[in-house]
Order: structure tokens, then C-alpha cells, then sequence
């Protein structure tokens, strides 16, 4: 039996015998052949596998699709209508805001579908089908076609993607986008066709002061009181296809809708999550879990750190920074506290413990099969990672600070190619590369940048860089500094702020009547974007080698892993694809003397009520509305308004938005975040703590309905009472 279907054989038998059943985030395709379909009933669910996936039919994950580039949404209406985070919609509901219509503080909510607003560069996503190209794949390799490494480049599955998408039933259907990704670090591959709908409006967004009630300071903690929803419409053309935003476009009649259940759920009920997980690194040895902490975690914090207390202060000073940096703020701050938690986590959870475990019994399994490369690879992992850590520690430092943190700069390679054009006096390309930098220009200075805003982010993370990483590995711009200006960072940013060809409409303006080889030269922006870059392409050529390496690594490993049977890697790590995981409605005590219950209620909204403080401002209506106990049919059988509820489901970023549904599939919320206290679950998942909290779909439909005045939208769902 060859080492592939030792590993299939082990998946199966590890899934038929754990108890561990709430850890996992399995693929839907598998379920039969796995039988994680019948641990999910053994859990308590009632429905068959093709109900949850079926390429041949209607099921329920054709009311699943990506919302967005990095969230998962729901259809919850037979037209179009999605459901999802209010945080994973929050950069379209900033998009729409100004001072004037400031939709993130005082929501939004579409009372027609005249009103329901169209959102350019929103798509949603659904999965047509996924099919196995594993034997594809490996015959190649085994032809030598390609290398074992080449089988995970973007490049080579890209190319395969579309190659069999041409020779496939789907190849005239319009909006199929295929993608050719591995699984099981490489020991599976999988081809997935999606279907694109270019053409979602905005339809209502609660206020901030619903949908991010809690803010920063009640991220990732329970308990939890924060309305975390948004909704949106699908529209397509005449014949249901995805179409680019036409007026003519009409809302899509979807196949399949979840239906709402306003029974509510008690502890100990089953619970199941359909969505998109990012990432996890579920697999990685004690090395990798170290670096992951101190050259990818660690850096971040100190220079995210610096930056967002800088953008705070700003926001905080104005309405109209406030609305332009939102976004930012919130995408930047909500990793930064991730970090934070994992770090801490991984110790107090004794992760390394764990995986020096692993590591353990894997060398006594290695030893049994006297498998030869199954004995050497952890420490040729180790090896590799003592290569990668430093370069990883430098990559992390520089792109937080350089790429993320600082947002001005000038593409160096389109000055360049301007600067070829004036020497050659070629008329017609300078104007070319004029007309490119023009939308370079109006890129750089969008509505949502404040160039004073990130001239004091500059001024506080360029120092702050020299005391994380030596002279000898910084971008060569550091040297200019040194040498031309002393060693004064604010002058050479104030220099490159104030000067450069794209710091203001002057000077471009300036610059394009008269373009000049000279101004090139000496413009400081174009020498800093240059070294930024150079650096980080010398950094990734540091890398490849090793990182190419571990690739191969850790395929092995985790075929040894599967062979070895415990722990079992019986799912593949998160890469956003469609998961299901299940587990059950559950409290949980963090600590000694600590008990949290499943669920909240608003009566801690209004515990937490600090009209000083914009994290935990109530509005006047919805605290009106809950001191009158007027929750209509929404409430507990005691009187109780629900928000917010736990389950012990498996999920990561990108599950946000993700449905909850019960045991009969019908949504009972929406999960839209996971516990402080089991933050290293990207690594570890812990089966006492690791707990999923999730918006209890009762208060969403008291909020529109109440709070939004929108009942026309609960008219057009199934609901069971």
C-alpha cells in the first residue's frame, strides 16, 4: 500500500475513532469518504452529506459563498440577499461614508431596493464544484513534467486551472473562475470552480455603535455584546449571470437560501459552521511555532504598536480622519491584538509542550517503520527554520513598517521607464508614462489618505526600525540618511513629504509640465520606494531555497503524521476553502474561579453603557427599546433579549460571517470571532478552551427590524418560529 492511501486509510480511521469530535475543518467533498459525515450525526445532526454538498444537486453550500476578499457570507432570502460581519463589510459601508453621510457611526439601512446601494469592487463568491486532481498532478511529477516543488507554485496551478476548465462542462458558463490548490501539505490537490458575482449593494449596516459595540477593547474577548452584521444583495443580468453594475440588473433568485430558526439553542445543542477558514498551521514543529512567535508575531506588535497609536490620536482629533482611517485602524488593529493573544496563549496553553510531545512519539513511530526520511525530517525542519527565522524576523520588520504602516511612495520602476523616454526624446512615451503617473497620483492621494496623518506615522516607525533591526540590514535609504542628514529621520521625511514629485498636486503638476531626468534623480520618494524594494527582493531570494525546501519538508511530515494516526492530521490546514466544523452550544471556565456562560443578553449592553467612551456608546433608541423589554417575537421564553452566543466550532479568519446553523441546517447565528484565551488555535486547538462566539440571529432581526425599521427584509426570509 503506498504512503498516499496509508495516510487516507489513517485520516478514516482517526475520524471513526476520536472523541476529540469539535477540532477539525473538514472538506465538504470528503465527507463521505472520511465519515466525518457520521460523526457529525453522532453529534446530533439530521441531515445527509449531499445535503451539505452535493455537485449534482442543490445543497446547503449553495447559500455559502466568499463575501468579499477575506470573509464568509450567507444567503438567507431566494433573492440574493447576504448576511454577513459588520466588520467584513466595513470597508464598503467606509467606502460609502463622508462627514455628510456618515454611515459607519449612524448605519444604514435601504428601506426600498431603489435605495440599496451598489459597491464597486464587492464580489461574492459561490463554490460550483471541487474536483480531486491528485493523480493528475503526481503523474506529472512522476513524467518529470514538473518537480515536487514546482507542484505548489502559483504558477504551475494557475495554468493547470485553466487548462481544465477549457477541456470541462463549465468552460462557456459565465463567471467560472477555477483555482487548483494543495491540501495536506501537497499530499491532495483539489480543483475548485467558483462562480463570481461582480455586482453586491450595500442593503443595511447597523451603527458602529451596534455593530462594533465593544471595539478594540472587547475584541477577541467574551463575554460579548457587539450586533458584529451587515447585509447586501446579489444582483445579476436578465438571465441570472454574473454582470458587471447595470440599473437594469435585477436581484439574483438563488437555488438554495438558509432558512432562520427562532427557536433559539441551549447548551449542549449541535452546532455547525459552513465557511471559509484563512489560515492555519496546525502541523508545525516546536522551531516553527518559535518563529512563528518571535519573527512574525513579535515585530508586528511593536510596529503596529506605534503605528495605531498614532492614527488614534488622529481620529479622535477629527470627524473626517476619523471616517478616512476607520478601516485602516480596524484591519491593522485587529492582528495586532491577534498576535498579542497567540503569544500569549502558546505559553500559558504549553503549546511547545504539546509539540515537543508530537515531535516525541513521531521519532518512536519513525523508528518502528524504520522509515528513513520520516527520522530525519523534524530536524531537517529545524535546520531549515534556523535559516529562516532571521530572514523571516527581517521580512516582517520591513514590510509592517514600509509597506503597511507607511503608505506614501513612487513606483520607482515608472520613473524609470519616464526617465529611458526623456533620454530618448521619445514624445510619445513620456506622455504615456506621464498619463500613469497621473493615476498614480490620484491612488496615492484618495479619499481615504491624509498625507499629514502619515508623515507622523513615518516620523515615529523610521526610528523605530533601527532599534529592531542593525545598520548592515536596512534598506539603503537609512545610508542617505546617515550621510546627507545626519541622522535626522524627521528632515528626511519632512524633505520627502514636502518635495517629492507626488508629495502634493504642485509639485506633480510642476514636474509634468516639465519632466526632467535631473528631478528623477533627486527625487527622495523614488530612491526610498527603490531600496524598500530591493531589499525585499533581496530578502526573498534569501529565502527561497529554504522556504522551497520546507515545502517538500512538510509534506513528509505530515504524510508521517497521518500514518502515525495520533495526532492525526485528518483535515488539511485552513487555505480558505470551503469548511464545514462541528461541535456544540458550550460555556466554559478560563480559569480557576472563572465560570462564562454561553450566552449574553443586552442587559450587559447596558452594564457596559459609557457614553464617554465611543467603544460603548449606546444609541438612544436601542437602549430605548431594551429598557421597554420591546423585543417582539425576538426574545426568550423569560422575556430576555439574546446577542450573543459560544460554540465549540473550529474556526479561524475568513470564517467571519460564516453561518451557525443547527442540527436540521437552519441558521441560528453568525460567527464572528474566537476567544482570548485559545488564540494559539491556528496552531493548537484546544479542546477545553477553544470556543467560537457567535451573533445570535434573534438579535440581528430584532435590529433590523427595530433599530433599522427595514421589516420588508425579514418579509422576504423563511423564517421558523
Amino acid at each position: 500500500m503506498n504512503r498516499l492511501k496509508l495516510l487516507l486509510l489513517a485520516i478514516v480511521v482517526m475520524v471513526v475513532s476520536s472523541a476529540k469530535a469539535d477540532e477539525g475543518m473538514w472538506l465538504l467533498q470528503l465527507m463521505q469518504q472520511q465519515n466525518s459525515i457520521d460523526m457529525m450525526k453522532k453529534q446530533g445532526l439530521k441531515l445527509d452529506a449531499t445535503d451539505l454538498y452535493n455537485p449534482n444537486g442543490v445543497s446547503l453550500k449553495d447559500a455559502v459563498g466568499i463575501f468579499g476578499g477575506g470573509c464568509t457570507g450567507e444567503i438567507i432570502s431566494p433573492e440574493g440577499l447576504i448576511l454577513t460581519n459588520h466588520h467584513c463589510g466595513y470597508s464598503f459601508i467606509q467606502q460609502h461614508s463622508s462627514v455628510e453621510n456618515d454611515y459607519l457611526t449612524d448605519g444604514f439601512w435601504a428601506t426600498n431596493r431603489e435605495k440599496e446601494l451598489p459597491t464597486p469592487g464587492l464580489k461574492f463568491t459561490f463554490v460550483e464544484r471541487i474536483d480531486d486532481i491528485t493523480d493528475l498532478i503526481n503523474e506529472k511529477i512522476a513524467n518529470n513534467e514538473i518537480t515536487e516543488t514546482e507542484s505548489f507554485s502559483s504558477a504551475f496551478l494557475n495554468k493547470l486551472a485553466k487548462e481544465q476548465l477549457a477541456q470541462s462542462d463549465l468552460k462557456d458558463v459565465p463567471g467560472i473562475v477555477p483555482q487548483a490548490l494543495p491540501f495536506y501539505a501537497g499530499n491532495k490537490f483539489y480543483l475548485i470552480y467558483k462562480k463570481v458575482y461582480s455586482d453586491v449593494r450595500m442593503v443595511a449596516a447597523p451603527p458602529s455603535s451596534v455593530g462594533k459595540f465593544g471595539g478594540e477593547t472587547d475584541n477577541w474577548m467574551w463575554p460579548r455584546h457587539t450586533g458584529d452584521f451587515s447585509m447586501f444583495r446579489i444582483y445579476a443580468d436578465e438571465n441570472g449571470n454574473p454582470a458587471d453594475y447595470n440599473e437594469k440588473n435585477t436581484p439574483l433568485q438563488t437555488p438554495k437560501h438558509l432558512s432562520i430558526s427562532l427557536k433559539g439553542q441551549e447548551e449542549g445543542d449541535y452546532a455547525m459552521v459552513m465557511g471559509f477558514p484563512g489560515s492555519t498551521s496546525r502541523y508545525l514543529t516546536v522551531s516553527e511555532v518559535e518563529e512563528r512567535m518571535k519573527s512574525t508575531n513579535e515585530p508586528r506588535i511593536k510596529v503596529r504598536t506605534a503605528r495605531l497609536n498614532v492614527l488614534k490620536e488622529a481620529m479622535n482629533a477629527s470627524d473626517k480622519t476619523r471616517i478616512q482611517y476607520a478601516n485602516k485602524y480596524a484591519g491593522s488593529s485587529n492582528y495586532w491584538k491577534n498576535s498579542i493573544g497567540m503569544n500569549k496563549a502558546i505559553i500559558d496553553n504549553n503549546v511547545l509542550g504539546t509539540k515537543t510531545e508530537q515531535e516525541k512519539r513521531f521519532a518512536e513511530f519513525a523508528k518502528e517503520q524504520n522509515n528513513k526520511s520520516y527520522m530525519t525530517v523534524v530536524n531537517d525542519i529545524d535546520n531549515a527554520v534556523a535559516i529562516t527565522a532571521p530572514l523571516k524576523y527581517q521580512m516582517t520588520a520591513l514590510t509592517e513598517t514600509f509597506f503597511s504602516a507607511i503608505e506614501f511612495g513612487t513606483s520607482f520602476q515608472i520613473m524609470d521607464e519616464l526617465k529611458a523616454a526623456i533620454e530618448a526624446k521619445d514624445n510619445d512615451a513620456i506622455q504615456a508614462k506621464i498619463a500613469i503617473l497621473k493615476e498614480l497620483y490620484d491612488r496615492i492621494h484618495n479619499k481615504d489618505y491624509d498625507h499629514e496623518v502619515d508623515r507622523k506615522v513615518a516620523k515615529t516607525v523610521f526610528p523605530l526600525y533601527t532599534e529592531m533591526v542593525p545598520a548592515d540590514q536596512r534598506p539603503a535609504f537609512y545610508s542617505i540618511i546617515e550621510n546627507v542628514y545626519k541622522g535626522d529621520y524627521n528632515k528626511f521625511i519632512d524633505e520627502m513629504y514636502d518635495n517629492s514629485i507626488l508629495a502634493n498636486r504642485a509639485n506633480f503638476d510642476r514636474f509634468i509640465k516639465k519632466p526632467s531626468v535631473k528631478a528623477i534623480d533627486k527625487d527622495l520618494s523614488t530612491q526610498y520606494t527603490r531600496a524598500k524594494f530591493e531589499k525585499l527582493q533581496s530578502l526573498g531570494e534569501s529565502l527561497k531555497d529554504a522556504n522551497e525546501q520546507l515545502l517538500v519538508l512538510h509534506k513528509t511530515y505530515i504524510r508521517g503524521l497521518g500514518e502515525m494516526k495520533l495526532p492525526t492530521p485528518s483535515y488539511p490546514d485552513a487555505n480558505f476553502t470551503l469548511r464545514a466544523t462541528y461541535g456544540t452550544v458550550k460555556p466554559y471556565s478560563p480559569r480557576d474561579g472563572v465560570f462564562y456562560d454561553y450566552y449574553t443578553t443586552t442587559d450587559g449592553i447596558l452594564e457596559k453603557e459609557n457614553p464617554e467612551d465611543r467603544e460603548f456608546n449606546v444609541p438612544a433608541k436601542l437602549k430605548e427599546l431594551i429598557l421597554n423589554k420591546d423585543f417582539g417575537r425576538y426574545a426568550m421564553p423569560n422575556g430576555d433579549m439574546p446577542v450573543c452566543f459560544l460554540s465549540t466550532n473550529d474556526i479561524t479568519g475568513g470564517n467571519s460571517g460564516s453561518p451557525v446553523l443547527n442540527a436540521n441546517g437552519e441558521l441560528i447565528g453568525c460567527a464572528f470571532d474566537g476567544n482570548w484565551e485559545s488564540l494559539s488555535g491556528d496552531i493548537n486547538f484546544d479542546n477545553n478552551l477553544q470556543r467560537c462566539i457567535n451573533l445570535d440571529i434573534r438579535y440581528i432581526l430584532f435590529i433590523i427590524e427595530k433599530l433599522g425599521n427595514c421589516g420588508h427584509l425579514i418579509d422576504e426570509m423563511t423564517i421558523v418560529e
